[in-house]
């Protein structure tokens, strides 16, 4: 690949890296209540984490059991998020 693909494609990561950070913002402003907002929280912060991952770190290109271990962590906030979800409901 070229060198201005190379820019170009971590020039459109960047962007969409920002896009998603706004949308976080705005969603933890929205007038809803507190799981909800947690569970797209949540949700767009493991779509943020998986673009670092698969191409500032490189996993697009490891064979898929390296790209499992290092994703794995993101299976588990989503668990744990669950978890703080249903203690959320319960402190109503």
């Amino acid at each position: 690949m070229s060198e201005e693909s190379h820019s170009r494609r971590y020039g459109a990561i960047f962007l969409g890296l920002f896009v998603l950070t706004i949308l976080e913002l705005a969603t933890a402003n929205l007038p809803l209540a507190r799981l909800p907002i947690a569970l797209m929280l949540v949700g767009l912060a493991i779509v943020k984490a998986s673009l670092v991952a698969m191409f500032y770190m490189h996993l697009k290109f490891e064979k898929i059991l390296l790209t499992l271990v290092a994703l794995a962590p993101l299976a588990f906030s989503l668990i744990f998020t669950l978890i703080i979800g249903h203690d959320l409901m319960l402190s109503r």
